[in-house]
């Protein structure tokens, strides 16, 4: 994410002048349209991001958690949000002024060529996102979700999440997430339980995902 690229001192800059909101389960954090008067950081719980559909349900394109920052490509472009953010139960974010932050940034000019890197990565992620979605199998595009949500742990990671978050991020059917999980559960690559996903490797997990 954004943030995690600056500075730190420009990271404790930041803080010192941001205002902590909390947010209870289901509440909405921001919405599509709205001008960007600032980016979030994320310091506990968890985040939905996504867009509301016009019948009313609320389709996922991310999971965001503690430590995570977003919002701040809004900030760049001075255009509208593009995204809704939901709070998944109760959250603590801080709420960074899109002032202060391009104030500051002019004067650690090493946090605005991390800025660019991250940018780039971001890019180049998405792209390869979209890629793995045209070519690639449900179980496979499952498999490279899940190793996504496990981040940098390189053996058995727990991931807080439902069969239906999961396809919402998808964009498939819940009825399809189930098979796709039964598959990677058969392959001995994740085990199941209420809400939770266990990835047991996550580099067989990766490789599964690209055969």
């Amino acid at each position: 994410m954004l943030f995690s690229s600056l500075d730190p001192a420009l990271q404790a800059h930041l803080l010192r002048g941001s205002a902590e909101r909390r947010y209870e389960d289901d509440q909405i954090i921001q919405q599509r349209g709205e001008m960007a008067d600032g980016f979030w950081l994320i310091e506990a719980g968890e985040v939905m991001v996504g867009q509301f559909l016009r019948e009313g349900d609320f389709r996922a394109v991310a999971l965001l958690g503690k430590g995570d920052s977003y919002g701040e490509l809004a900030v760049f472009s001075n255009r509208p949000r593009i995204v809704d953010a939901v709070s998944r139960g109760q959250s603590t974010l801080r709420h960074i002024s899109a002032h202060r932050f391009l104030d500051a940034l002019g004067n650690y000019p090493a946090s605005m060529r991390a800025l660019l890197g991250a940018l780039s990565h971001q890019l180049q992620d998405t792209l390869s996102l979209l890629a793995g979605m045209r070519r690639g199998t449900n179980p496979a595009r499952m498999a490279e979700l899940l190793v996504n949500l496990a981040g940098e742990v390189r053996r058995e990671a727990r991931v807080e999440i439902t069969q239906q978050e999961l396809a919402e991020l998808l964009g498939i059917t819940r009825v399809t997430a189930n098979a796709a999980l039964k598959i990677l559960q058969q392959a001995r690559l994740i085990e199941r339980g209420y809400g939770t996903i266990i990835v047991r490797d996550r580099d067989r997990l990766m490789k599964f995902a690209l055969d």
